[in-house]
């Protein structure tokens, strides 16, 4: 069995981040998304990988390399714009050749991992096995109808009446067939080749197509409130880990993690949380479900429920919750008079104030 995972993707819905930075390598618990489901391959004792890569190419490159680390190999297949899910099938034909193989789409996080769905496809004779999720807005998800006996019957992309409410999760393993399947179907009203219309051409064939509803957690991680669940869901599983230096006058309460470099001076740390190499804490109170990467300083403020991006610096803020800081951002109180709110901000961005 052999893997692919789409990687490209403008990543609108996480601007202005993704002005400058692949949406696959923000990172949830301080550790990029995609290498996740690198992970879950590995894990299921799949070795060929084929990332799908766009504009950011350079960067995934630059990030996964030759997929070494991982003990798989990564063969990386241009796509020339986001075409749709189908789309990356088609153009990964040549290095799937008659294989089985899953689809792991790179901005996923799927808790329990791929390993199970795995073993039981190359037991069974489906054409394909779809995951599936329960959500409360499905209208925003592909999404699958079953009939009585739980098979699936019919497919929608982002129905305005959705038939259930059970989302296709982004992880899908699939036969050959799938190959005469991308290359039947028609782009959508997106202009897309929609995998969901793939997967409803097997179903109007005949080929059995198999589900199964996750029962861990799952997230697609494409908006900033999502990700930051995703976040708080990785962090709800992390132990405890101190491999900085954490001065005599801080604490640290529950689950945190320091990572090697970083220091905390005269700060309190209530996890689950993660501070990341090479970060200063000194004054500050991080609460929980943040996460801060590499290289930052957190000077006099307090953070919550927040990912902050590498060698930003947040000085002499009072309170900051439920936010995304990008990477080499500043954020600074000033003293002078008349106060007032000076702000430089990119495209696409937003600012709540009070």
């Amino acid at each position: 069995m052999k893997a692919i995972i789409p990687a490209g993707g403008a990543g609108t819905r996480l601007r202005p981040i993704t002005h400058t930075s692949a949406k696959q390598l923000v990172p949830v618990a301080n550790k990029p998304i995609l290498f996740y489901g690198l992970e879950a391959i590995a894990a299921a004792g799949i070795v060929d990988v084929g990332m799908i890569v766009g504009d950011t190419a350079e960067e995934i490159r630059a990030a996964v390399g030759d997929g070494e680390r991982w003990g798989v190999r990564v063969t990386y297949l241009p796509q020339d714009a986001p075409r749709g899910l189908a789309h990356c099938v088609l153009i990964a034909g040549e290095f799937l050749g008659d294989d089985d193989f899953v689809m792991y789409l790179g901005d996923n996080l799927l808790g329990e991992g791929v390993s199970e769905f795995v073993r039981l496809f190359a037991e069974e004779k489906a054409a394909a096995r779809i995951l599936l999720a329960q959500v409360p807005d499905p209208q925003h998800f592909g999404v699958a109808e079953l009939d009585g006996d739980g098979r699936v019957v019919r497919l929608v992309e982002k129905p305005k009446s959705p038939p259930s409410d059970l989302a296709l999760v982004g992880v899908y393993l699939f036969d050959r067939t799938i190959h005469e399947a991308v290359r039947a179907i028609r782009p959508s009203w997106r202009d897309e080749l929609e995998i969901t219309d793939a997967i409803q051409w097997l179903i109007d064939q005949g080929h059995p197509v198999r589900s199964q509803v996750v029962t861990g957690y799952w997230k697609d991680t494409g908006q900033v409130d999502a990700l930051l669940e995703g976040n708080r869901l990785v962090l709800e599983s992390v132990e405890a880990a101190v491999e900085g230096k954490v001065d005599d006058e801080s604490r640290l309460i529950g689950r945190v993690v320091v990572q090697p470099g970083a220091e905390v001076v005269r700060s309190t740390i209530r996890g689950p949380a993660i501070v990341g190499e090479g970060t200063r804490i000194v004054d500050s109170f991080i609460g929980p479900f943040t996460s801060i990467y590499y290289g930052c300083e957190i000077v006099r403020s307090a953070i919550e429920h927040t990912i902050v991006l590498e060698q930003s610096r947040i000085v002499d803020i009072p309170r900051i919750e439920d936010s995304l800081i990008g990477k080499q951002v500043e954020v600074c109180c000033t003293r002078s008079k008349p106060q007032a709110h000076r702000l430089v901000l990119g495209d696409h961005s937003r600012v709540d104030l009070v």
